[in-house]
């Protein structure tokens, strides 16, 4: 009996086996690991648009007024602006007008405007405190406008959760994107996908190059 003959079939058939397992494997691991990035992109994609959309431009507008308002005071000699005393009124007024309600706008038209970007499944209250205080003071400007300078300030107070908000959001979210855009998977997508762009450019650059007619002198 030949024995080579019997079992060459057989291990024909196992190699085939293994072959097509290992195939599979393969595959799902690609899908898998495509899969994953793809949500890893979606993901990055999600927390830049909400730096550069909502939680950028607030805390940027957040800064500034905190700081001009601590400028103010420290000029004023005071601690808080409350009481505004009739020999401020007018400064009072110039920097509500001029620097704090420009900035309240910016805040409060980002906030109504992109209201869908926020974090939270719900809006938080701080956000909408702010847009009730911004509101209290346009009704304050308008008493201005026409000479009635009862009101000093908005009738609804401000905040004081909104600037912590707004800073640990923007530090949340600009943690996660510089993680999102370090990740060792990340990094090896990009590191692919470049250099297969890059090659195809090539290709192109020397196909182009190859069907170009000679330059007459």
């Amino acid at each position: 009996m030949d024995l080579p003959a019997i079992f060459l079939p057989n291990s024909l058939q196992g190699a085939a086996i293994l072959t097509v397992v290992l195939a599979f494997f393969g595959y799902l691991a690609t899908f898998l690991s495509a899969r994953m990035l793809a949500r890893r992109k979606d993901k990055l994609e999600l927390v830049t648009r909400r730096l550069n959309e909502f939680y950028g431009p607030l805390y940027v507008a957040s800064e500034a007024g905190t700081i001009a308002y601590r400028s103010l005071l420290k000029k004023q000699g005071k601690t808080q602006s409350f009481p505004i005393l009739d020999s401020e009124l007018k400064e009072w007024m110039l920097w509500v007008t001029t620097i704090f309600m420009p900035l309240n706008d910016v805040r409060e038209k980002i906030i109504i405007e992109k209201a869908y970007l926020i974090i939270e499944e719900q809006m938080p209250h701080c956000l909408l405190d702010f847009v009730t205080h911004v509101v209290g003071y346009k009704a304050v400007a308008a008493q201005w406008a026409e000479g009635d300078f009862t009101e000093r300030r908005s009738t609804i107070g401000w905040p004081p959760e909104f600037d912590l908000y707004v800073e640990r959001s923007y530090a949340a979210l600009k943690a996660e994107q510089t993680r999102l855009l370090h990740g060792s998977l990340w990094r090896l997508w990009r590191h692919l996908f470049c250099r297969k762009r890059k090659v195809a450019a090539s290709g192109s650059r020397a196909v182009s190059k190859a069907a170009k007619p000679p330059q007459k002198n």
